[in-house]
């Protein structure tokens, strides 16, 4: 509804420029919002403000001109002017049912493929393999997850990247720990990675010998050498082997084949070195090979070096970073790169960026985009931490969040069996903490709260299952399948109005999260959905009705809140619920 009302508005902008009444060469934003005072209509614009400079006009003058020129259409079923000239619209009721209907029968509860579908390459989770992934992994991996899940649905071929890294200095120092172990030991210590670094990292702290043995495998392992690099495959492949165990419990829908290393790019980081040289981009500074872009400068105004080689001669971030860009493009053929890695990476990217425009890496018209995200934060304000003082391993969060989960469940004494309880408990679980970070804003930080994120009421995915599973049940009660009812939707309480008129909205807000990578606005939507169907649910008896079509366009309603909150959980990556 707001893309067709958007198109009848620009209709009557150009009538007016016909008429004279506005510029021929003004070209506004026709941005239309939902009032949060459903008094005020459905749709609210401040178009005739925006306009009323360049047309020379009173704005609420121009809001009355604005309403004549609307063409016919079955859409607005009234235009009224408030304030200074905002105009707001509501739909008439023809055409709410006509799109409640349309959800209903739609395999997704009415979400529109995008007008321009688009390869999109998305790097997220990205960990480094020298160590077991923690929490402070956990942002980017479901952020990104559902960001892909989102444009998944809209009709985009997207492309999972997941840039692990798997080189570098530490690994010279977790390769000569591996070489001090035989083949029986090295497995058995690989079992636990993070006690396997520690071990690794005391060596390199308190040996001499053992550092510089590190650093003489750097250099090995860079140059290829067989046993080096037979050593390294194995760490890798048992990194890889707990990331995937954790991908697999978070419900992310990344793979082993979506991994594409930092490693991986190795070949071509010496042409991506040669070829800012022959284009005069590079400068020596200090023995490394840099490039000064004009358009980032410190605070004496000098400009800030992209370092794309070490006076020693190795390669960092930025290097692989511009060789990722290339391979994206040509490769994976990419329209729109996206980047879901720390905010503070911020300066990092603009400058990849921007260098890799001005060195050709990157075409005019390819969109590269990072999304950063705050942190994971304590109780205290800080970093969140385990109880032991140290940074809390992703796998041993995700254990207390099942086990918490299952300890409320006996709490409640349910009629549950206890392989039922067992099963429920992990998804509560599970989806608890993904839920309480995407329904956060994505650029803000956030408090870990266990208490908080396993309530069931609230905006918490607790909340949202058992919403779910209740709306289910009244199909469990009359027998009968969501998808099998027969008849037209028919709305005469206010109650009916409201959840029908949010239902409505799912298309629309799916898009919003696509074009603005913020999954919390898909989350405050489930939850305002759950919200109206409990007050309608409590308002308009359901199976009690005695009006035939009435009794069945209120079952239609309940099956379109389950459909549309089983597509949007999934969306985010929550597994929905028969019974709790």
């Amino acid at each position: 509804m707001k893309e067709q009302l958007e198109q009848i508005l620009a209709t009557a902008v150009a009538t007016l420029q016909q008429q004279g009444t506005l510029p021929a060469d003004v070209q506004p934003r026709l941005q239309l919002d939902r009032p949060r005072d459903k008094s005020h209509g459905d749709f609210a614009t401040n178009l005739a403000m925006m306009l009323a400079k360049p047309a020379g006009m009173n704005p609420r003058a121009l809001a009355e001109a604005l309403i004549a020129a609307l063409p016919d259409n079955d859409l607005i079923a009234e235009a009224t002017i408030a304030g200074p000239g905002f105009i707001n619209f509501k739909v008439s009721q023809q055409q709410l049912l006509q799109q409640l209907e349309y959800a209903y029968q739609h395999p997704h509860a009415g979400i529109e493929p995008a007008a321009q579908p688009k390869t999109v390459v998305i790097d997220y989770s990205s960990p480094n393999l020298a160590k077991e992934m923690h929490v402070g992994h956990l942002r980017s991996a479901i952020i990104g997850d559902a960001v892909v899940r989102v444009l998944g649905v809209l009709g985009h071929n997207v492309v999972r990247q997941n840039h692990v890294g798997d080189w570098g200095t530490q690994f010279g120092m977790l390769l000569a720990h591996m070489e001090e172990l035989d083949g029986d030991d090295i497995a058995m210590e690989l079992s636990n990675l993070e006690t396997f670094y520690k071990a690794s990292k005391n060596r390199f702290d308190d040996s001499p010998e053992f550092a510089n043995r590190a650093r003489e495998l750097v250099v090995a392992l860079q140059s290829g050498d067989e046993r080096c690099l037979k050593l390294w495959k194995l760490f890798i492949d048992v990194s890889l082997s707990h990331c995937q165990d954790v991908y697999d419990r978070l419900g992310v829908l990344l793979r082993r084949a979506d991994v594409m290393a930092e490693s991986a790019y190795n070949d071509d980081l010496p042409q991506v070195v040669e070829e800012l040289r022959e284009q005069g981009l590079l400068v020596e500074d200090q023995g490394a090979q840099c490039v000064f872009l004009d358009e980032f400068r410190n605070k004496e105004g000098e400009a800030l070096p992209v370092i794309v080689q070490k006076s020693g001669g190795g390669y960092l971030y930025a290097t692989t970073d511009l060789a990722a860009v290339r391979y994206r493009q040509n490769v994976l053929k990419g329209d729109h790169l996206i980047y879901f890695v720390d905010q503070r990476q911020g300066l990092h990217f603009q400058q990849i960026f921007t260098l890799a425009r001005k060195a050709g890496f990157a075409r005019p018209d390819l969109q590269m985009d990072h999304y950063g995200f705050g942190t994971v934060m304590g109780k205290d304000g800080r970093p969140y931490k385990s109880r032991e003082g140290g940074v809390t391993k992703l796998a041993d969060l995700l254990d207390e969040a099942e086990r918490r989960a299952l300890e409320l469940l006996q709490a409640k004494n349910s009629q549950l069996t206890g392989d039922e309880q067992k099963h429920i408990a992990k998804v509560v679980g599970i989806s608890s903490v993904k839920y309480a970070d995407l329904s956060k804003n994505r650029t803000s930080d956030y408090i870990f709260d266990w208490d908080s994120m396993l309530s069931f009421e609230g905006n918490t995915a607790p909340y949202l299952l058992y919403a779910y599973t209740r709306v289910i049940s009244v199909f469990g009660k009359a027998g009968i399948k969501p998808e099998a009812i027969v008849g037209d939707f028919v709305l005469r309480d206010d109650k009916e109005l409201a959840l029908a008129n949010i239902l409505v909205r799912f298309n629309e807000v799916v898009h919003a999260v696509a074009d603005k990578a913020l999954p919390h606005y898909l989350c405050g939507y489930l939850f305002d959905v759950a919200g109206a169907f409990s007050s309608f649910y409590e308002a308009c008896p359901i199976l009690q009705e005695p009006d035939e079509a009435v009794r069945t366009s209120r079952l239609k309603l309940a099956a379109l809140t389950a459909k549309t909150l089983q597509q949007g959980l999934e969306l985010l990556g929550i597994e929905t619920l028969e019974k709790m």
